[in-house]
């Protein structure tokens, strides 16, 4: 599936049954993955069951060669557990990944909190759940030291709060999904349960400052936010239904999307030297190659869906920009 998305390295998250938190986790993981043209960057758990609560044991898992760290799709909202995270991982450098918002100000929510969450009667999440929380945790890093990246930021608060701190020198980097370049909360007036992810898709004038700070470099990165799910936790109730959405072979068709407004120079660096820098790895090489045609079309339905999830809105529509080679050292993948 990451191959065939044109991606020959990827950051994969720790939310997996059982989580990816001690030494067995990490090399039973790294044996299921040593046959994968893709190269996989285990991001281990930072708390056991990725509850926010008990550390796992951290030194153990750096000694297998982990040093990126962090509870995945869950906020490590706790400031006590933060600020002696952020010290213990500066014993070997690593970094703190974090998706940013506060749990009790998103509770029960559904969407972006705003005018199309009143008008359909929606309980809406507000920016404030997570413009609070990455200023919260702004002030614990300036405290501590440290290296933390921010995962999938959605508002203008927070990309205002990380570009101050980068101008202030702080050891803080940051990412946003692709799709939330491409939908907003009109989106979801439809009740498509596709629609419904974590962070919630915002109005214009927070899609606006995204793209802004992916322009001035506040933004380093852009990701999938892959989260596939089964057909029942989509295909029913919005409320009931599960966040998230698959991403990973649709990415550079969503890529050719927003070719004409940002261009492929700055995308393209947004999905290579940009998550190498969060990573800290040396920009001199170049240890694979991607080749792809942005203009041939393709129809995405479920035959030619290689994920064992469909839940994306995009199903069953014609879609342009086929990943066609990618070459990884000695290896050739034709796609």
């Amino acid at each position: 599936m990451l191959q065939a998305s044109g991606f020959s390295k990827a950051v994969l998250m720790p939310n997996t049954h059982p989580a990816i938190q001690n030494k067995s986790d990490i090399q039973f993981f790294k044996s299921k993955t040593s046959g994968w043209f893709t190269e996989a960057v285990i991001q281990a758990s930072i708390t056991k069951d990725n509850k926010g609560e008990d550390f796992t044991d951290i030194l153990d898992l750096n000694a297998q060669g982990s040093f990126v760290f962090g509870d995945g799709l869950n906020p490590l909202s706790n400031p006590d557990r933060l600020s002696k995270v952020l010290q213990y991982l500066q014993k070997f450098d690593g970094i703190l990944f974090d998706h940013s918002y506060e749990p009790l100000l998103a509770l029960y929510g559904q969407m972006h909190e705003g005018l199309v969450s009143t008008k359909i009667g929606m309980k809406g999440i507000p920016s404030l759940a997570e413009e609070i929380a990455v200023k919260k945790n702004l002030d614990i890093l300036r405290y501590t030291g440290g290296r933390m990246h921010f995962q999938t930021i959605s508002t203008k608060g927070a990309v205002e709060a990380i570009r101050l701190a980068k101008q202030e020198g702080l050891g803080v980097t940051c990412d946003t999904s692709i799709y939330h370049l491409l939908f907003s909360d009109e989106d979801l007036q439809t009740f498509d349960s596709n629609f419904k992810v974590n962070p919630p898709f915002r109005d214009h004038e927070n899609i606006v400052t995204l793209i802004e700070g992916l322009q001035d470099g506040t933004i380093d990165a852009l990701v999938s936010n892959h989260q596939p799910q089964d057909f029942d936790a989509k295909h029913t109730e919005f409320d009931l239904a599960q966040t998230g959405m698959i991403g990973l072979q649709t990415f550079l068709p969503a890529m050719a999307k927003l070719s004409d407004q940002l261009g492929w120079q700055l995308l393209i660096s947004k999905i290579t030297d940009g998550p190498r820098r969060i990573l800290g790895e040396d920009l001199s090489s170049i240890s694979s190659l991607t080749i792809f045609d942005p203009s041939e079309e393709w129809h995405y339905n479920h035959k030619s869906n290689i994920s064992l999830s469909s839940n994306h809105p995009w199903m069953n529509s014609t879609l342009q920009g086929k990943v066609k080679f990618v070459i990884k050292k000695d290896k050739l993948n034709k796609l």
